[in-house]
């Protein structure tokens, strides 16, 4: 037996499914939307490091510690 769903159904059914897992799993997909952003600002402040001229780890220390 052969079951036949048109597109339109099936779409929705998707939608339904993917609002009602956000919606009881909210912590879950507010982490992996926080982490995707950290790992960008990761990427773009590595590239603008590579911009810059290098510095001594003592400058940084000396930085830090203020």
């Amino acid at each position: 037996m052969q079951i036949s769903i048109d597109e339109s159904k099936l779409k929705q059914l998707f939608k339904e499914a993917l609002i009602e897992a956000l919606e009881e799993r909210k912590d879950i997909f507010h982490d992996l939307i926080t982490e995707a952003i950290e790992d960008v600002a990761l990427i773009r402040a590595i590239q603008e490091g590579e911009k810059t001229e290098p510095v001594s780890k003592k400058e940084i220390l000396n930085i830090l510690e203020g």
